[in-house]
């Protein structure tokens, strides 16, 4: 199901003049150098190609012929057609038996082009460069060649002088490819080249099985989605390796080209750490290219990027106007992850457009919370996910939390406990968070993490009722006597006391006594009970003390004893009791509107 569907997609961007994705037989590289030489094969120049992104340099992309997967004792003696990296074309690093190996195969790989691709002017320049001495010397004492070995297997080839494309983007390279390719026929039985023929299980058709898949390069340790162990004991029914799952060249460079695409699509990926998902339509559809707003951020270099976007999207489905052409279009969505053989699926989903709609509008509606003006109410997973990494580090988040949390979301499910765990685990790490500038507190409990926390309960009882429980509310809920949420409560009311008390206070209660509060109350509030007493009597205004002991009042009558623990349920409601209270004192109320100050 998944090669199938990886391989409509790639044919609908192929019957597609302007999708730029590379045709059978060719891939789309990024080229670093290019040496310039001369139709006699003299050296001319040393090209880099690389342009200024940001911070990093990006060499120049062409269509090549396509690369070939190198495994085994033997990987050197694969070589690509008429380009390859620098320990291939010129044996570097010197003394290196590997390099050595690498350029014999290179070398070899010249002389054994045939005829009709031997003949072209290009190619023979390429093999008079390497008859003639001293060429390789004069290469690599140009000024540009240390920068070629400031690159880990840099990717080179050649170009003729006064022309704009590489060799091998030449016509008659490109039309050996795709001649080559023309000449797969169907058979049952293998020649002498051991190609095999079968029946293909991705397009039911005749043609010849590819014997090893393309990788797929979702970190720097590529690695294949599929892939066989020969001798390994998979094999069955006397076939080997790709004669057990067989899939034509054909399909597999479908597929493979499709997926290479959506990992290098920067709409309709997502990248957490080390792993990926990807997510596409069956047609094409607005939704297929507005769907990673839900789960991407926007970048650092352009926080505002699609912004319009983003506001309009989410305004349809929180209002539930958001309806497509496409509705009954499929959607999927596919989570991968690096392996030490394979690449892992970590999840694999498939719904129409107007289910995927339904499950996002269920998850927004769950991570609705009360927030200040100058907060983005848009929550994109990567967001979420990025406001629990132990130092905003993604890199530091379970590899399976993301996976699961989409899995989730597009299946109506629970969160995942390690969810709220996480959310809550952050929240007592930072409890005591400095501003560097001002050297006070910073928030822990962020509009992101309460929102999390909210959504993760409300959706649990939802799957789950619970006598006497009800689901948290938006903004301050004055009818929930939940001990958690009213202790919560408490702990705000106090620091906001001992704050008002202390103006140029830098340490609140919440610093030293925040985590024990949140899980064992009873060690903690009868203290802050006896010095809120203290805070009090230093206010100047009495009708504020008026008010604070009243706002404790309505507190306290729903919490009762103070208990000597909370479960990790309790400790998120506590969480958001906090956050809610916090709210509304930075909430200004008037007679005709509530304007909402900074969210803390």
């Amino acid at each position: 199901m998944i090669l199938q569907a990886l391989k409509e997609y790639y044919d609908r961007k192929a019957s597609d003049p302007g999708s730029g994705i590379a045709p059978e037989g060719f891939e789309k590289k990024e080229i670093p150098f290019l040496i310039v030489i001369k139709p006699d094969g003299q050296f001319v120049n040393l090209e880099d190609t690389r342009e200024k992104e940001g911070n990093r340099l990006i060499g120049k992309q062409f269509l090549l012929p396509r690369s070939k997967t190198r495994t085994g004792s033997k990987s050197y003696a694969t070589t690509f057609l008429l380009w390859d990296h620098i320990g291939y074309l010129f044996g570097h690093p010197e003394g290196d038996p590997k390099a050595a190996n690498q350029h014999r195969s290179w070398l070899h790989s010249l002389k054994e082009l045939p005829l009709s691709l031997a003949q072209d002017e290009g190619v023979q320049a390429m093999i008079k460069f390497y008859a003639a001495p001293d060429q390789s010397a004069e290469v690599q004492a140009h000024g540009t060649w240390s920068e070629c070995l400031k690159l880990p297997s840099c990717n080179m080839t050649f170009r003729l002088a006064g022309e704009s494309l590489p060799i091998p983007c030449r016509a008659a390279v490109q039309s050996f490819v795709c001649h080559t390719i023309s000449k797969r026929t169907t058979g049952e039985t293998t020649d002498d080249g051991g190609k095999v023929f079968g029946l293909c299980l991705v397009t039911g058709e005749r043609g010849e099985i590819a014997k090893t898949h393309g990788r797929t390069p979702i970190n720097k340790d590529t690695k294949s989605l599929v892939a066989f162990q020969k001798n390994a004991g998979y094999d069955s029914y006397g076939k080997e390796q790709c004669c057990n799952a067989p899939v034509s060249k054909s399909a597999e460079f479908a597929y493979t080209t499709a997926l290479n695409t959506l990992l290098k699509s920067k709409r309709q990926r997502i990248r957490v750490g080390d792993a990926a998902a990807v997510f596409w339509s069956e047609r094409a559809s607005a939704f297929e290219n507005e769907a990673f707003l839900f789960f991407d951020a926007p970048s650092k270099d352009d926080p505002d990027q699609n912004t319009p976007v983003v506001q309009a999207l989410y305004a349809s489905i929180w209002n539930g106007t958001y309806i497509v052409p496409e509705n009954e279009t499929r959607f999927f969505v596919l989570g991968l992850s690096p392996n030490s053989a394979r690449i892992a699926v970590r999840f694999w989903h498939v719904a129409t457009i107007k289910d995927i709609g339904k499950r996002f509008k269920q998850h927004i509606d769950d991570l609705a919370m009360a927030h200040g003006p100058n907060i983005n109410p848009a929550l994109p997973i990567r967001r979420l996910l990025h406001a629990i990494a132990p130092l905003e580090d993604d890199d530091r988040l379970s590899p399976n939390l993301c996976g699961n949390m989409v899995r989730t979301i597009m299946e109506g499910l629970p969160y995942p406990q390690t969810l709220l765990q996480a959310a809550l685990l952050r929240i007592r790490a930072e409890q005591a968070r400095k501003d560097k500038r001002t050297g006070k507190s910073l928030p822990h409990i962020t509009y992101e993490r309460a929102a999390l926390i909210k959504a993760c309960l409300n959706r649990s009882l939802r799957c789950n009722p619970t006598p006497n429980m009800e689901e948290m509310k938006v903004s301050l809920d004055l009818n929930n006597t939940n001990s958690g949420y009213r202790l919560g409560r408490l702990f705000a009311a106090l620091e906001k006391i001992q704050s008002e008390a202390n103006p140029g206070l830098n340490a609140t209660i919440r610093d030293k006594f925040y985590g024990a509060a949140s899980s064992t109350p009873v060690t903690v509030f009868g203290n802050l009970m006896r010095l809120k007493n203290h805070h009090l009597a230093k206010l100047e205004s009495v009708g504020r003390r008026v008010t604070f002991e009243k706002l404790l009042g309505e507190i306290i009558s729903g919490i009762g004893d103070f208990p000597p623990h909370l479960t990790l349920d309790d400790q998120g409601r506590f969480a958001i009791g906090y956050y809610h209270q916090m709210q509304a004192f930075f909430t200004r109320k008037t007679s005709s509107e509530t304007t909402k100050g900074e969210c803390i």
